[in-house]
């Protein structure tokens, strides 16, 4: 491994230890985030109230130092309370366009799943093209920008599927659950102490290890780690897979097989390799293709989950040597 990667590593594990200071019991979330964060992906997180959904991505942008904008899902909020709007200037005779929280590097969408179709539909163009179109003008986003969505699960009340389409423009969907035992044992010692998660990462406890622009060089570390062709074709295989599988209605898009692939490259360099292995897709395979899958109706009335038809994919799929 060269010198750069190396550097590369040592980062993500100075990341890793300083997010970890806040999110207690989370180290595979928190392994998620970061892979989510280095190929230049969406991810969209799901949990109960209270597991810290929103303080992992509040303290993703403050140790990874980037500009950040929050937006709070409700029924009543509009597409333009996102992308912005033009607004009627009296004294230059002009209209001003007044822009939205989507203009940042780093875009908090906290409970997603709150708004109505119309108003989630305000973030595909974004998060596909990054730009946005405001009355017929096409404005550039950040090159890094980045969208954390959380939401509840979807059987809470007063809230709103995801259409297909934006779920597929998450690269990994990341479960929360509640910590463990001893973990949420810690947490309760540490309120009591008065060092809640929160105070932590307002306090100065929590301290950035990128500046202004250093998220990009990065980014770009991960191109020195090598895929192989069997590896590659072993991504394709599993995505496949999906389409023709019998409890499937529908698979998984080529996007998917992108995101196994790039999310590969990156958990390999968080492990501190230059090259990937199979484990680093398998590893993937439920974050990436959970959230894309449709079943038929009649395997979800017999009780068969998606992470069953995955596990049972993996185990039909020829492992490369």
């Amino acid at each position: 491994m060269n010198e750069q990667l190396q550097s590369a590593t040592r980062t993500l594990d100075a990341a890793r230890a300083e997010i970890a200071k806040v999110i207690i019991g989370q180290d595979a979330v928190i392994e998620l985030a970061l892979v989510t964060l280095l190929t230049r992906q969406h991810a969209l997180i799901e949990g109960v109230p209270g597991v810290a959904k929103t303080l992992l991505v509040r303290t993703l942008g403050h140790v990874l130092g980037v500009p950040s904008g929050r937006v709070q899902f409700t029924p009543d909020l509009m597409p333009a309370d996102i992308t912005g709007t033009n607004v009627f200037n009296l004294q230059a005779n002009s209209f001003t366009l007044v822009r939205g929280p989507v203009f940042t590097s780093f875009l908090l969408a906290d409970e997603i799943n709150r708004a109505p179709a119309k108003t989630q539909a305000a973030l595909l163009q974004a998060m596909q093209e990054r730009v946005v179109t405001i009355d017929r003008e096409t404005h550039v986003l950040d090159e890094a920008f980045t969208v954390f969505a959380t939401q509840n699960p979807a059987d809470s009340e007063g809230t709103y599927p995801l259409p297909e389409a934006q779920k597929d423009r998450f690269m990994v969907k990341i479960r929360m659950e509640a910590p463990g035992r001893d973990d949420e044992l810690i947490l309760a010692r540490r309120v009591l102490s008065g060092e809640s998660p929160e105070k932590r990462l307002l306090g100065g406890a929590v301290s950035p290890v990128l500046g202004p622009g250093e998220l990009a060089a990065l980014r770009a570390t991960l191109e020195q780690v090598l895929v192989r062709d069997e590896l590659a074709a072993y991504a394709v295989d599993l995505v496949r897979a999906t389409r023709s599988h019998e409890t499937v209605l529908n698979g998984a898009g080529p996007r998917a097989t992108q995101a196994l692939l790039l999310g590969a490259r990156a958990r390999a360099a968080i492990a501190g390799r230059d090259f990937t292995t199979p484990d680093d897709v398998r590893s993937l395979t439920t974050a990436v293709l959970a959230h894309r899958l449709v079943l038929r109706p009649e395997f979800e009335i017999e009780g068969v989950t998606v992470e069953e038809v995955l596990g049972r994919i993996l185990e039909q799929v020829a492992v490369p040597r």
